[in-house]
């Protein structure tokens, strides 16, 4: 093992948690708000397709992206429309947008299988910053939707944690009864947030196609929604703690392409299955009542809100 395999495999594994990154900060904000969004994985298959086809039609991988994120928010819009208004079981809702998502990129995207396309999101060094041992080589030698993500991620925290709207947003995931008796208009933030987080999902999509393996598969989103959907449990609805889970199951992710260079003799299954076995932990100790108290799971989540049913 040499260090530059390390330096490869750490600057990989960014890459390869960047989709999952924006997807749990899209399900960060709806699951603030009380809204659980099961459908990641359809909005990301959309937003990674939506994002391909604009992109080998116009040649702008910016527009591309642009697609991708409105095509994930009015996805997210129609689960919004189920279990906000009409109040549907949002488990459902979720299930059923991800089937939709998985059928619908399936159905149009054969046309475009395995085609390349010449405009994408490529590597480049950030000025100064990439000079910096270790640290520049891992974190500042990435592409321009990795270098958007970490600044997401302050904002994203200040926005929840220290502002006078993300107050609002935690107070409706917590008691939105409290909330409306405040003035606070529960289902337009539920509305919003929702919205907010089908674009980032989209937008973890388009990373897939645009940047990460430029080119459409069928599928090719392989379970990083479900990922993501496990991982804001993990990060405690926290955005720091999503980066930092999003980046261990990326490094689990480079892993797998570079066991051999590492001289790891592990059976490729084994490292193919090890994300979804550690979801699979997860979600089973975030079950337990006690787990979900301790992990500061918002008080209202799942749970339907109707102004003529409040106490």
């Amino acid at each position: 093992m040499t260090w530059d395999v390390v330096l490869a495999t750490l600057a990989a594994a960014i890459k390869a948690g960047t989709p999952i990154l924006y997807a749990t900060l899209g399900e960060i904000l709806a699951e603030r708000t009380g809204i659980l969004n099961l459908g990641l994985e359809g909005m990301m298959l959309i937003g990674a397709l939506t994002g391909f086809l604009i992109c080998s039609m116009t040649n702008n991988p910016w527009l591309g992206v642009l697609a991708a994120i409105i095509s994930g928010g009015l996805l997210a819009l129609i689960h919004a429309f189920l279990t906000i208004t009409l109040r549907a079981q949002q488990v459902v809702s979720g299930l059923a947008l991800t089937m939709f998502g998985m059928g619908l990129s399936g159905f149009i995207g054969k046309v475009v299988i395995g085609v390349p396309i010449a405009g994408y999101f490529r590597p480049f060094d950030f000025p100064f910053l990439s000079q910096i041992p270790f640290l520049g080589e891992v974190f500042f030698q990435q592409d321009a939707l990795v270098y958007i993500s970490y600044l997401l991620i302050p904002i994203l925290s200040f926005w929840i944690y220290r502002t006078r709207p993300g107050l609002h947003m935690r107070a409706v995931g917590e008691n939105p009864a409290t909330a409306d008796a405040m003035g606070i208009s529960v289902a337009g933030i539920r509305y919003l947030y929702t919205f907010l987080g089908g674009c980032l999902a989209g937008l973890g999509g388009a990373y897939l196609s645009l940047a990460y393996t430029p080119v459409w598969l069928e599928n090719m989103v392989a379970g990083r929604g479900w990922i993501a959907i496990a991982l804001v449990i993990f990060a405690s609805w926290d955005p720091f703690k999503a980066l930092l889970g999003s980046y261990l199951f990326g490094l689990v992710d480079a892993v797998q392409f570079r066991a051999q260079a590492l001289g790891l003799a592990v059976p490729s299954f084994f490292l193919n299955m090890t994300p979804y076995v550690a979801t699979i932990l997860v979600l089973v100790f975030a079950t337990r009542e006690t787990a979900r108290r301790h992990l500061g799971a918002p008080a209202a989540l799942g749970i339907p809100f109707a102004r003529e049913e409040k106490t």
